[in-house]
């Protein structure tokens, strides 16, 4: 049994020397290797938080202390340590750990997480709850340095400082260098100022300096200032001190000794508190450390090279399709430019970034800016291609509502990961996009059946005079082969696929492939079908689809999104609008719930929204008058 096998809680690590604390971060890593080289996740930004975490659990009384993770990057070392080490195995996998902090899954989890830059809003709120049920404990909120380029994360910055709650704030800062001399520096000054007394007598002395007679408020501004410009002279906390916290830092976030020294300093603070720790990502797994913009969101891989397991099949990804075709367009148009939210890995635009650097904008995590910013290009003629994950798309949807579609400026949303996207769960799946987007006014939106529709509706969009969104999934496309010059498409024109008297199954995106499927085998049980690509979700072909349907009364709508308002319910509102009358619609999407976390396949058949879902719901409406 090693030394790993004995925590069963987060009190267990108290019970450890400062030396065992230091064996024990070792074993955690290897640990998190071990079970991600297997399953996949967010490693480099796990390993890099090893230490801080265990400082953490050290100096505070979790769960009563409320320990909240910004997205959740690096809490795999948090729950090895709180209960989950046994079931560490399961992580991302089908009715396994999430790989993300989850309220449901464990008490010390203080906030379901997914997304960026919610850790100081949420801390804020929870610490202001605990401060109106006068509950003493603490609130610590950990954020990346990554997550401070969200605008709400000084949001919630702004109001802390304002409302002076006791927060406790960690910035985890792991893509900036910290030199030795400063590092030391900073170190012994944070550990220094933290000190208990030494803020006991800061407070002390500050309300005997306002009490003076006339001069006190002004006596206490000129001390005040003295202190933050030796400090603002040696660390970078001068930003921070002005949201009214009190800044302690940077400080080397892999030194145990340092880090349990400052956070027993801070714990319990009368005023907001911010420590700036530096760590490495991918600490202790050198291919990690080379390369942590691989290692951030990794599939399995050898843990002796870090070479991914899985070998490539020749068949391109729709990002890579999108990615390629958004260089060919911009070779021969100087209008066009990619912009992305933090994402030009993820999204196939670093070799667009490589040959227009001039014409390539990476806004950081800040979807809101990413969309207005791309309506103010627009504005002056650009011809903006805004990549970005449906799941993030969300978070700014006043933008496209409002500086966009109001004047109906030219922005093309190219939204990557549609529909079911896997292992990172409820707060990843890109299910609402069709929702979201269809309700307003001058948008265009279009979902491709595969990788060479994509780069067809790809040239569809670039040449439109409007609002457009393009929506594709995760994952390699169906191998099909890509045409060299795509030719736009018709605006609203959808594609009869096969043709059959019994069925009519409209699909749209990705869907249509599992409704092919399910066609042939309908068709060797006697059941015809006619098979509809939609293309469009809006505007949809109204013409097409009502002659089909006033033929075959027998409908089914297909999509890889939530039904509430999604494209089944585009096509019944349609129907309805024209006069479309005794037929039997069945509509198959994800119905009222969230979507777990696992494999792709497993989902789409759990949920039924893959071609079984159709074969049933055919067979069931074939057997059934309409009327």
């Amino acid at each position: 049994m090693t030394l790993l096998d004995k925590i069963k809680t987060s009190k267990d690590i108290k019970k450890l020397s400062r030396d065992e604390l230091k064996t024990l971060a070792e074993l955690i890593r290897q640990r998190i290797i071990k079970v991600v080289s297997k399953n996949g996740g967010h490693l480099a930004s796990s390993l890099g938080a090893v230490e801080l975490t265990l400082a953490i659990h050290y100096v505070f009384d979790l769960p009563q202390d409320t320990l909240i993770w910004d997205v959740g990057h690096q809490s795999y070392a948090h729950k090895i340590l709180t209960g989950r080490n046994d079931t560490f195995d399961t992580l991302r996998k089908y009715k396994g750990l999430s790989g993300f902090s989850k309220i449901s899954e464990s008490p010390y989890d203080g906030f379901t997480v997914g997304h960026s830059s919610t850790s100081i809003s949420a801390g804020l709120g929870i610490c202001h709850a605990k401060y109106l049920n006068k509950d003493h404990s603490d609130v610590i909120s950990v954020i990346g340095d990554g997550s401070l380029t969200a605008g709400l994360a000084y949001e919630g910055l702004n109001q802390t400082g304002d409302l002076k709650r006791n927060l406790i704030v960690i910035l985890n800062d792991n893509d900036m260098s910290i030199s030795q001399n400063v590092g030391a520096l900073s170190s012994f000054l944070s550990r220094t100022f933290s000190a208990k007394y030494l803020q006991n007598m800061r407070n002390r002395l500050g309300l005997f300096l306002k009490s003076l007679p006339k001069i006190g408020n002004d006596v206490y501004r000129i001390a005040k200032r003295s202190e933050e410009s030796f400090k603002t002279f040696v660390t970078p906390g001068m930003l921070f001190e002005a949201f009214n916290f009190d800044y302690f830092g940077p400080i080397d976030g892999h030194n145990l000794n340092h880090l349990i020294d400052i956070l027993k300093n801070i714990k319990h603070p009368q005023d907001p508190v911010l420590l700036h720790v530096i760590t490495k990502k991918g600490k202790g797994y050198e291919p990690a450390e080379k390369n942590p913009v691989y290692f951030h969101g990794v599939g399995s891989f050898t843990i002796d090279t870090g070479k991914a397991n899985k070998k490539p099949n020749g068949i391109p990804s729709y990002t890579q399709v999108f990615g390629s075709q958004m260089v060919k367009l911009a070779q021969n148009n100087e209008k066009i430019v990619a912009v992305t939210a933090a994402m030009p890995e993820g999204t196939g635009l670093i070799e667009f970034a490589k040959l227009y650097p001039d014409r390539f904008f990476d806004v950081g995590i800040a979807e809101q800016h990413a969309v207005t910013f791309s309506a103010g290009l627009a504005t002056k003629g650009l011809k903006p291609v805004i990549a970005i994950y449906s799941t993030f798309l969300q978070r700014a949807f006043d933008q496209i509502l409002h500086d966009v579609c109001i004047e109906g400026h030219h922005v093309v949303f190219a939204i990557d990961r549609g529909g079911v996207v896997g292992e990172d769960g409820p707060t990843h799946h890109g299910l609402f996009d069709f929702s979201y987007l269809r309700c307003m006014p001058k948008m265009t939106i279009m979902a491709p059946k595969d990788e060479n529709e994509l780069a067809r509706m790809l040239v569809t969009a670039v040449n439109h005079d409007g609002p457009v969104a393009l929506r594709y999934p995760r994952g390699i496309g169906t191998g099909v082969k890509l045409e060299n010059n795509p030719e736009p498409l018709e605006i609203g024109i959808a594609e009869v696929i096969e043709h059959g008297d019994d069925i009519l199954i409209i699909a749209i995106g990705k869907s249509v492939c599992e409704a092919l499927k399910a066609g042939k085998i309908l068709q060797n049980q006697g059941i015809n079908t006619t098979i509809i690509n939609a293309r469009f979700v809006k505007p949809l072909d109204t013409e097409l689809l009502v002659k089909y349907a006033k033929k075959i009364k027998k409908i089914i709508t297909m999509e890889e999104h939530i039904l509430d308002g999604g494209f089944g319910s585009a096509v019944l509102e349609m129907f309805i609008d024209n006069g479309v009358s005794n037929i039997c619609l069945k509509r198959i999407g994800i119905k009222d719930r969230f979507v777990e976390h696992g494999p792709q396949d497993i989902l789409k058949h759990d949920y039924e929204i893959d071609h079984h879902a159709v074969i049933k719901a055919a067979i069931k409406l074939h057997g059934t008058p309409c009327e």
